[in-house]
């Protein structure tokens, strides 16, 4: 299964967090380390923009030998399907470069869903929707055609989202969810601001809980 991180500088709330360092490394660093993990995942790309923002996480990719691609900055739907098209894959996994805390056991529990026989013709397969794994545990299979397809249909804003068109228009579409019985409460995992760094920070000294 070919795995696309989904990463820019530009984030809204908090410019170039993918970068800002994490007990030694950059928050990039440790998400592809996560997804590293994973024994089912075949490859792992980088999907960042062309933008000349982004110049600067290219140039670490560069240095540390990691695949990327490089596409539209705001439409970040024909970003992904452009990257999963140069790789010739009808199907990607889809995770967010700021989840830096991503369980592998997780990622590899939806490639297995994936491959059965019976969810070949599904959109999307998600465990967001409903959502009962905490932000930064997000994890979601999309059809390469069917992304394709519906990119047409997208506003610019669900183009910025990648799959929000789906859940938005959820009951044209085929979707599979799997959900979790082990969280309480609300929990967060991804870095969004500062603040999720420094406990993010905190999470990773716990090797107990978050050991690689």
């Amino acid at each position: 299964m070919l795995a696309i991180i989904q990463a820019r500088t530009s984030s809204k709330r908090f410019k170039n967090k993918i970068l800002h360092n994490i007990n030694g490394r950059p928050l990039i660093w440790h998400v592809i380390k996560r997804v590293k993990k994973s024994k089912k995942v075949s490859k792992i790309v980088v999907s960042t923009s062309t933008s000349k923002t982004d110049n600067k996480l290219i140039q670490y990719l560069k240095n540390n030998k990691i695949t990327y691609f490089r596409g539209d900055l705001k439409n970040v739907a024909k970003r992904l399907l452009d990257t999963a098209l140069y790789y010739k894959k009808n199907f990607f996994l889809r995770i967010n470069g700021d989840s830096p805390l991503m369980d592998s056991k997780i990622i590899d529990n939806i490639i297995l869903i994936s491959k059965k026989k019976s969810f070949k013709k599904y959109d999307i397969i998600t465990n967001v929707f409903p959502r009962t794994f905490p932000k930064g545990q997000s994890v979601e299979i999309i059809n390469t055609a069917s992304l394709k397809y519906f990119l047409k249909e997208m506003n610019s804003d669900e183009a910025e989202h990648v799959t929000k068109y789906f859940y938005r228009n959820h009951s044209k579409l085929k979707i599979k969810n799997f959900k979790s019985n082990k969280y309480r409460g609300k929990i967060k995992l991804s870095v969004d601001t500062k603040k999720d760094l420094i406990r993010i920070k905190k999470l990773l000294k716990n090797k107990s809980s978050y050991e690689y």
